[in-house]
């Protein structure tokens, strides 16, 4: 075993402890990744922190469910998308509009510090956009695929939809974005 996954599993054990130290230092080490995947899911910053919020908490108070078959960061993540899930959902149902600030920095992309003279940069930046302007599922089933790099079978159990939906939704998603970023090149 490495040291720092020895470290995180005693960081995991001094938790189930009640060792608030232990949980303020997981929660520095993970904070940041966690809250890019929840906002990369609800597309929205202020529910993203909240879902980061109630996720960690989740995980501490339930922290004697984490078996170890996988590592702690994984089990962390899947309560992160789990809880985004079911935010995106409620906030899709209700019909919520999204708040867009005209104000707001141009170059922000949900976290990601980039410089707008790189040319690399503003394509990626130009990617990520057009993916916030696919179709909810479209966006939702490349950002677990392509961004957070979880396989079909994964995605089919999240979405809650069959293997060959999944793949077929994925790859219209995958045109859609490619005829997107056609247009822009053009």
């Amino acid at each position: 075993m490495t040291p720092t996954i020895t470290h995180i599993n005693d960081l995991v054990e001094r938790c189930r402890h009640g060792d608030q130290r232990a949980q303020m230092e997981i929660y520095d080490r993970y904070y940041k990744a966690m809250y890019n995947t929840a906002y990369r899911i609800t597309g929205h910053s202020a529910e993203a922190e909240d879902i980061m919020q109630e996720a960690f908490l989740s995980a501490f108070t339930k922290i004697e469910s984490f078996q170890g078959t996988s590592t702690f960061g994984a089990w962390l993540k899947r309560i992160v998308v789990n809880e985004s899930l079911t935010a995106y959902k409620k906030i899709a149902k209700l019909g919520e509009v999204s708040y867009n600030d005209e104000l707001k920095n141009e170059t922000d992309t949900g976290g990601i510090a980039m410089e707008d003279d790189d040319n690399k940069n503003k394509k990626v930046r130009m990617i990520l956009n057009e993916i916030k302007s696919l179709k909810d599922n479209y966006r939702l089933g490349l950002t677990l695929h392509l961004i957070e790099g979880y396989d079909y079978e994964e995605i089919c159990e999240i979405m809650n939809i069959s293997y060959a939906n999944c793949r077929t939704m994925i790859s219209r998603a995958k045109e859609s974005l490619r005829k997107k970023l056609e247009h822009h090149e053009k």
